[in-house]
């Protein structure tokens, strides 16, 4: 048997005379769905497999497709004959381009059989010269593919050999996602052994020391492995101490390791390569010149084994010395290792001889944490879900690890400085660095069609919806960091089929029934604005007071007055949910303070004119009613429009407040660290009753009924309730369930559905909306659309404020903001 094996992410060219079997070969160990084959692509572009005169034509699609394939790191293999260099030629330069090993597979069979095959195919019209040809070229070509840049070369010269192959995939050598962890990134120890071993006690392990008393392992009795991010060597003290402590735990298991690039120099001086002694080269060639020839030996052997990065935790995590870009994640050639080892230079150098470093985290947008060392850094900060750990130890600040996932920093600080700095490095005693400031959206994140991943589905934005919201949120809302979440519409409840009624309870429960939820809450519906506050305990000034579309609804002073109230009053919040801020999502009353022109230039508007024009002709008609034939229907029809009309001003003026600003809050959505839309209402609105029992004048409470949809005399209460309350003048209430997320198989259920009372819906529908004929129009109001929307802003929101918990990069956060107000812009009825 012959054993082929490959990485399951590589490019492999077939390379054989025609008739030498590739395509069985392909079908056989690599299956349709990873082949391309240069004849199937002929046939796709002209119908014909074997016409020759398109076959540059065929080769651009098979390369576009081959790219597509491996731009999604997916195993791909060229089924051509390959023979000549040009072909290959073009693998080569896919795979060079995508970052993946090229791979040659060679089926070396004689002339005699492949075209004693080829004879046999009744649509092969080429004679036996081309065989001969191709045949010659193999030939010269064999043992030049791998200075062609092959770097793997299997060569099956016998029909025994390919009935026997055996193809294996193997995992890269930078694939570790199995590996979940916890684990504890240390930064660059640059031989601070004393240190190192100090970090190593500070983090829990136990170290192992051998006859002579030299670290020679550890281990964590929780079973947390280390990682190292490279540089163990030069410029310190003892970097054969930092190797023999290191290179033991990557031995037994403890820890993984990546190489630096002072390890890749170092092992290029021990293999007897010339290179540039400095950087403190020097002193770690003196160090180790008092070590064995055997362990010196060892270590070149741990410096090859090395991989230029790991992805660890399903590919949550990725760690570089350097860092990496997303796109080089997961991938294997020389600009990978080298990006790992040097990082990215502008070419430019600075006042202190050293190179000006690309900030390549600034631009970083990919999903993985990246941990990385390199530039020594006196705070580490996170910079768009990566960080920096070297924090210059070797020069008198301190040597830092990573506590992973739980994102803790952990540092010791040098025990001196053991190598004067060419650049001045500023020595601090903390390493408590500040939030992830991840950096603002640019606009290569908001344009064309977007589509965004989140733990509840997966939503597609088009690209003219983008485009609406790059205005608001450019020109109108306020700074990104004070808004990390949008609230979702909401639709409403089926249309009601009742006499006089386009909503109605019934259907909203009816609704939820559906879905499979059994328990709701019902809550008053608040004749305000929907607001969201974010809160800070000491600092009102980081706070803001928002709107839907992300505007603040005061000036910075009354802002502030407001915050600091909300501030006082949440001070058991922010003890019990141990946070210095608070988002929350409520209702901001009256709905004048922030609508009175509306209330003004629209509505009082056509109340005026109606309720002044339509009494006068009734009067007017009164007086002919018993002459004019007609007269007496028209007349009733301008009564119930007069009626209409007087209904129609009474129900916008309850919205018209004092000057008094209130609040009505209903959902804690988030703290430091966690994200509450998870939890059922009745714990949200316990939190909102103690609000409004701490600051009465500032909070409006929630008025609300729990129902179980299983009880009818507890769905009749609620629906008696709603009818009071919107005959009152109330707009009618929310009904949501009581558990907050509720799935029904793969699909979620509305998060809350408004039920709007009858004269409320007069301001929405005019105020001759309950004549029989308009309601009857009105009710073919086509929901689905709406429905579908609220369903996926509400699945950006919690996926923000997921991600808002997390720590996750600022843009990571508002990149769901974002989509939530583009969704907004979807042509659906503005008065549903």
């Amino acid at each position: 048997m012959t054993e082929i094996k490959i990485p399951e992410v590589a490019l492999v060219a077939l390379v054989g005379v025609s008739g030498s079997g590739k395509s069985t070969f392909a079908a056989k160990h690599f299956g349709a769905g990873n082949v391309l084959s240069g004849d199937h692509f002929r046939f796709l572009v002209s119908g014909d497999e074997n016409d020759q005169a398109v076959s540059a034509e065929a080769f651009d699609a098979l390369y576009y497709v081959a790219a597509k394939r491996l731009e999604a790191q997916r195993l791909t293999v060229v089924d051509a004959t390959n023979t000549q260099p040009h072909a290959r030629a073009a693998v080569l330069k896919l795979a060079k381009e995508h970052h993946v090993l090229p791979v040659a597979i060679v089926l070396d069979v004689d002339e005699d059989t492949c075209w004693e095959r080829t004879e046999a195919r009744p649509d092969r019209d080429f004679g036996r010269p081309v065989i001969k040809r191709q045949r010659r070229d193999l030939k010269r070509s064999l043992r030049f593919l791998a200075k062609e840049g092959f770097r793997r070369v299997f060569v099956l010269s016998t029909a025994e050999d390919i009935d026997g192959a055996h193809v294996t995939l193997e995992p890269l050598w930078t694939d570790k996602t199995h590996l979940t962890g916890p684990f504890d990134i240390i930064g660059d120890v640059h031989g601070c052994a004393e240190e190192l071993r100090t970090l190593l006690g500070e983090l829990g392990y136990v170290l192992r020391f051998d006859d002579e008393g030299r670290a020679v392992g550890a281990a964590h009795p929780e079973g947390r492995t280390a990682v190292f991010v490279g540089d163990l060597v030069d410029r310190g003290p003892d970097s054969p101490g930092a190797l023999r402590l290191a290179m033991g735990m990557v031995g037994e298991g403890t820890a993984l390791c990546v190489p630096g690039n002072h390890e890749d120099k170092l092992a290029r001086h021990l293999r007897g390569r010339k290179v540039t002694v400095a950087h403190g080269l020097a002193e770690t060639i003196e160090q180790l010149d008092r070590e064995t020839p055997e362990f010196r030996a060892e270590v070149v052997r741990f410096i090859d084994g090395l991989v230029s990065h790991v992805r660890l935790d399903g590919g949550r995590l990725v760690v570089a010395h350097a860092g990496i870009k997303e796109r080089l994640q997961g991938r294997a050639s020389a600009r990978v290792r080298a990006f790992c080892l040097y990082g990215e230079t502008t070419g430019e150098t600075d006042e202190f001889g050293l190179p000006v470093r690309h900030p390549w985290a600034r631009e970083y947008r990919g999903r993985a944490m990246v941990v990385y060392g390199h530039t020594p850094t006196p705070v580490p900060e996170w910079v768009n879900n990566t960080i920096c750990l070297d924090t210059g130890a070797v020069f008198g600040g301190r040597l830092t690890a990573l506590r992973y996932p739980e994102r803790e920093l952990v540092s010791v600080p040098a025990t001196a400085v053991h190598y004067e700095p060419v650049k001045p490095f500023p020595v601090h005693n903390t390493v408590d660095g500040p939030a992830d400031d991840g950096g603002m959206l640019g606009l290569g994140d908001v344009t064309g069609r977007r589509t965004i991943e989140t733990g509840y589905g997966r939503i597609t934005i088009p690209a003219e919806q983008n485009a609406a919201a790059l205005e608001v949120m450019s020109r109108f809302a306020l700074e990104p960091a004070r808004v990390p979440w949008l609230p979702p519409t909401m639709a409403p409840c089926s249309t009601s089929t009742r006499e006089g009624y386009l909503e109605h309870p019934a259907e909203a429960f009816a609704d939820y029934r559906g879905d499979g939820v059994v328990k709701v809450v019902c809550e008053e519906k608040h004749m305000g604005s929907r607001a969201v506050v974010r809160v800070h305990r000491d600092d009102p000034s980081k706070g803001a007071i928002y709107t839907r579309t992300g505007r603040s609804f005061f000036g910075p002073g009354e802002t502030s007055a407001l915050l600091t109230r909300v501030a006082s009053a949440a001070e058991g919040l922010f003890e019990e949910l141990r946070s210095d801020w608070l988002l929350l999502d409520g209702e901001l009353l009256p709905w004048s303070a922030k609508a009175m022109g509306l209330i003004r230039g629209q509505y009082a508007a056509v109340g005026a004119a109606a309720t002044g024009v339509l009494p006068a002709a009734v009067e007017v008609l009164r007086g002919i009613a018993d002459r004019a034939e007609g007269a007496g229907e028209l007349l009733a029809s301008l009564r119930e429009r007069r009626d209409n009309a007087f209904a129609y001003r009474d129900a916008y003026r309850a919205y018209v407040g004092g000057d008094e600003v209130t609040l009505a809050p209903f959902v804690v959505l988030a703290s430091e660290g966690a994200a509450h839309h998870a939890r059922d209402h009745g714990w949200h609105l316990s939190m909102a009753d103690r609000l409004v029992a701490a600051d009465p004048a500032l909070f409006t409470p929630t008025r609300r009924m729990t129902v179980s949809l299983d009880d009818e005399a507890q769905v009749e209460a609620a629906t008696d309730w709603w009818l009071d309350l919107t005959a009152a003048g109330g707009e009618g209430m929310v009904v949501k369930p009581w558990e907050g997320l509720v799935r029904n198989g793969r699909r979620i259920a509305q998060p809350g559905v408004k039920c709007r009372g009858r004269e409320y819906l007069r301001i929405i529908y005019g105020p001759d909306y309950t004549r029989p004929d308009n309601l009857e129009r009105l009710r073919d109001r086509h929901l689905g659309r709406k429905r579908g929307l609220a369903i996926r802003e509400n699945a950006l929101g919690m996926e923000a404020l997921d991600r808002l918990a997390a720590g996750e990069p600022l843009w990571r956060v508002h990149e769901l903001v974002f989509a939530i107000l583009a969704l907004e812009s979807e042509g659906v009825d503005p008065r549903l």
